[in-house]
Parts: structure tokens; sequence; C-alpha cells
């Protein structure tokens, strides 16, 4: 596909950075969350040259600490927000049959009823409304209402006596981080420049117009100058920030709203389909999770967030919160000790008239405030295609000449292509390479059909081919991969993004961080020193966020992450 390699190595990242140094692009687009990175893809297949430049890593805020959910929005419906919700669910529809279907799938949930009679009738109307809405977007269309014996049939950890039934339908979900990073590497595959750890500094002006941006590469401390016809701001929770570059225009304002999730074992929660159910705060959701069938992902809360955005900590209040709630449906109550994982991410809100942050808008807005620059933020993140859309036409509109339209409603994602005949024949794959037929399913669901990338390593090195010893379920060589193909340039991009080994195994990561810097050390040019120097950042960080999520408010929590440094020094 497309008319160049797909692939983000320390070799192109390189060359990416080289090249935006020496010439001019159409956009520049800063950020690359899902939105950054649905831009950069939108303005390269419409023919434009485009650069994509990244202070961390590739989904490191917000974009790798979502619910997992490609959905419309039961929220959103509540608050008789219909264009919203059906603007989603028709995302939904394209993002789980055409541009990934390989990183996303229909999910069954069922939402418990509470109260005899009224909360039939109530939540019924809603998810109704909800599944017309969403008829043949993607999953199946047709909820259903459950007794109380056939909810407890579905859902044998259902509190006996509190339970009155349910409602069964169903939504989508993927892993976010993959997702984001593949959106990347397709925008490369045509002809995106791609460079993480690279940091805007300033932003260039000639007279009122916007023309470029100083860039830090944050692995060797060099500054380059990007010139661009048009720039992108696509930095979440850090729009205000560019836009103080600017000297504070932009129209509008973000708050970021701090949403926690953790991850328990599946074998803690008998149930055959995922849970949905109304906090006072938000939606708590229990979730198949979506990249391993061994656990589930609980969250979330909604709560205002003003302390450092680059690691926003989750406090012992926010998990209890979540215990609490998610045990309201459980007859064996969950404790702490069945948590093995922990995430926190920022969304970011338009700031609104009301100070509490579950009811600022979801819906994002666009505008330039100045020649030269595009300002995107809020939004959701099923729905980033649309916002990366509405970006790169106000661009288009600052630049000489005919911009074609959009066209990545017709895009696949890199692994979409061919995926469907690899899964229908995945057991002669199985066969074939000597893996087991659940390890082949498990590469499928988070390659595609680029699991042929990987298999051509393994033929250069059967050893690759083995599970990493503190973390099997993955094998060695997706960490050689996360590297050599995935733009990974650190263990926390591997253990945390490309992989999920920092939050799906006990020990969070701390046991497979030497093994996995070892087999990627060659690529990256890691000597001894450096070896140490990654381990020893990321256990820190381990150690960092466990004591965060002992401390009761945010401002200890946030001080007890931030007393680990991030591996990229001027990140944050």
């Amino acid at each position: 596909m497309g008319v160049q390699p797909s692939e983000l190595s320390p070799t192109t990242r390189a060359k990416a950075l080289d090249e935006m140094a020496a010439g001019e692009v159409d956009v520049l687009v800063i950020g690359a969350g899902v939105v950054g990175a649905g831009a950069a893809l939108d303005a390269a297949s419409r023919g434009l040259s485009v650069a994509l430049v990244e202070a961390r890593d590739l989904a490191a805020g917000t974009s790798s600490r979502s619910s997992k959910l490609v959905h419309g929005g039961l929220r959103y419906l509540k608050q008789l927000n219909f264009s919203l919700v059906f603007e989603a669910l028709r995302e939904r529809s394209l993002i789980l049959e055409t541009l990934c279907p390989h990183l996303a799938r229909p999910v069954e949930f069922i939402y418990p009823l509470e109260r005899k009679g009224i909360d039939r009738g109530y939540v019924g109307l809603g998810i109704g409304v909800y599944d017309v809405l969403g008829a043949g977007k993607g999953v199946p269309s047709h909820h259903k209402h459950l007794s109380k014996r056939k909810t407890l049939e579905m859902f044998p950890d259902g509190k006996k006596g509190h339970i009155q039934g349910a409602i069964k339908f169903y939504e989508g979900q993927l892993d976010d981080a993959r997702h984001t990073m593949m959106i990347a590497r397709t925008a490369a595959a045509y002809g995106a420049l791609v460079a993480t750890s690279a940091r805007v500094t300033a932003l260039t002006k000639r007279g009122e117009k916007v023309v470029g941006a100083t860039v830090r590469d944050l692995e060797t401390g060099r500054d380059i100058q990007v010139k661009a016809k048009t720039v992108v701001n696509a930095t979440g929770v850090w729009t205000d920030d560019i836009q103080q570059m600017i000297g504070g225009k932009g129209g509008f304002r973000v708050q970021a709203s701090k949403g926690v999730h953790i991850v328990v074992p599946r074998d803690r929660i008998k149930s055959k389909t995922g849970l949905i159910t109304e906090t006072e705060k938000s939606l708590l959701f229990i979730i198949p999770c979506p990249w391993s069938d061994d656990f589930w992902v609980i969250g979330t809360t909604d709560t205002p967030w003003d302390l450092d955005r680059a690691h926003p900590a989750a406090s012992r209040t926010d998990i209890d919160y979540i215990l609490e709630h998610a045990n309201g449906l459980l007859e064996k109550p969950l404790t702490r000790d069945d948590v093995v994982g922990v995430y926190a991410g920022l969304r970011p809100l338009l700031a609104g008239e009301s100070d509490q942050t579950s009811k600022l808008s979801r819906e994002h807005a666009c505008v330039s405030p100045v020649p030269g620059l595009v300002i995107i933020a809020g939004g959701k993140y099923t729905t980033y295609r649309v916002m990366a859309k509405d970006a790169v036409d106000e661009a288009a509109k600052q630049l000489a000449g005919p911009v074609e339209k959009s066209c990545t409603e017709k895009v696949p994602l890199i692994g979409a292509d061919g995926y469907q005949a690899l899964w229908n024949t995945r057991a002669r794959l199985a066969e074939r390479t000597g893996l087991d037929l659940p390890r082949v399913e498990h590469l499928l669901g988070r390659y595609g059909s680029a699991i042929n990338d990987l298999l051509a390593l393994i033929d250069d090195d059967a050893a690759l081919a083995q599970p990493l010893t503190s973390a099997p379920k993955y094998l060695k060589v997706e960490a050689v991969y996360a590297v050599s193909h995935e733009g990974a340039l650190h263990l926390d991009d591997i253990l945390a993004r490309r992989t999920r080994i920092s939050i799906d195994t006990w020990d969070r990561g701390d046991g497979a961080a030497r093994e996995v810097a070892d087999l990627v050390a060659p690529i990256l040019g890691w000597d001894a020193s450096a070896i140490e120097r990654e381990v020893d950042h990321y256990r820190s960080r381990v150690a960092a966020e466990r004591e965060s999520q002992e401390q009761l408010d945010d401002r200890t929590a946030d001080a007890a992450r931030l007393g680990a440094e991030d591996v990229r020094v001027g990140a944050g």
C-alpha cells in the first residue's frame, strides 16, 4: 500500500528529522495522539506533504489510556446530543468494518437493572433509541431485555438480591495505543515524516502568520527549524501551551478531566459479557480486556485535574471509588489485592460554564486563530477521524491551489488488508509456523496481516518465537518488532504501549524490563550503561506509580508519581 515503507524505526526517524530540517512541508502536525496521527494520515492521503512530531511517544498521553471502547456514548444520548451519538456510531461502523477490523471487534454488554419496573422502562427506552441510531453500524443492533434468571445465567457473579434483570446490547472495542500507532504507520506509508521524542519549543512567525516551528530532538538535544505552510495543533490537554506560543490566542480553553481504570483477572468476575452501569459521576464499565482474555478493564472516574499532565496519577481514592461501584453489582467483592494494573488518562474537554468536568462538552472545536495555525481540540476517541478531517479541511483553506477531499473513510490501516483471509486460515497458519492456535490468534488481533513481518523476523532468528520469560503472553519478536517497525525508542514505549506488560503482569513489567532491554539494545544502539539507565528508569516509574496509588488525594499522588523522572529529558 502507498508509495513508501510503513515501518517506523530509529533509522526512519532520523531520516524524517533530516528531511524536515531540509525542506518545507504543507502541513506540520504537532502531537501524535489519535487526532494528530489521524490528521497526518488525512493530509498525507490527500497528497499533501506532512510532518508529524510528538514530544514523547505515539499515543503517550490520552490516546493510550481510554476505556478501549469504540462507542456512540450512552451518556451523550441522556444529554439529548443525538448528532454526536449518530456521528460516533457511524465512525464506530467504519472502524470495525473497514479501517481496522484486525484491531477492533464487537463486544457484548449487559446493563443490569436494579429497580423493578422503573429501570426497565427508562434504560430500555434509552438503549432502544441507541440501537435505532446505530442500526447496521458495525455491531449486532438488536438489544434484548433479559429476565432476572437469564441475567444471572450470563452474569453468575451478579449480586443476587440486587439485580432485577438486564438489557443486552453491543459496542465496539480496541486497543487504543496500538490503533493510534497503526494510524501513524499508515500515514508514513503515504509519505508523512514521523518523529517522536521531538518537542516543539517555539512557533516560527513571519509577521502574524505561523510558518513553522522549532523542534528539539530529545534524543540528541539538536534543534531543527521545520518550515511549514500550515501548522496543526493537535496536542490535546497541551493545547493551551501551544496557544501561549502565539500570545494565548485560540478562542477556547481546554480543561483536563482525569479518568482512571483498573485491570483485574478475568476469573475474579464470572460473566459472559461486559457490564455497564451508571454512577453519580459517570458510567462504570466492566469490559472484557481487548488485548487479552485473561483480564477485565474496569472504569472510569471523571474528575478535574490541574497537575502534571504527562503522568497523571491515580490515587487510592480513585481506585477505591472504582472498586466500590463495581462491588455494587458483585456477589463476591473485589479488593485492592485483585488489582493487577492501574492507568490514568486525561480527557481534553472544551471548558464551558459547568464546573463539573462530567458536564463539559465532548464535542470538538476547530479554529484558526492566526494565519498558518489550526487548533483542533475536544472530541472523543471514536470520532478522531472526523476531527482530523476538520483540521485538515481548515488547513487546506490556507494552502495555495486546490486540495483533494478527505478519503480516510476508505483508507484501511496497516494490517487490515488481507486480515480476514488470514483469520479464516489461521489453523493452517499455526500448523505452518509451529505456533499454537491461540498464539496465532493473539498475533492476528494485534498485527493483522502485518503478522507476516513478525514471521519473517522469526524465520531469520528462531529464538524470537519464544515467549518472554516474565511476560509469556508476548513473544520476544513482539518486543523487537516494536522497535524495528512500530517507532518505540524506550522501554516504556514497549512495555506500556506496544504491549500492555505494564498493566497486565503482576509485577507491572519489572521482571520483563531487563529481558526486553537486552533484546532491543542492538537495534537502538544501547551499550551496557544505556541498558542500565533504561531499566532503572522503567523500574523507578513502576515504583513511583505504585506509591502514588497509595496516596489519598491527587496532590500527594502527583508528587509521588513525579518522583520518577521522564526518560526523555524535557518531554513533560
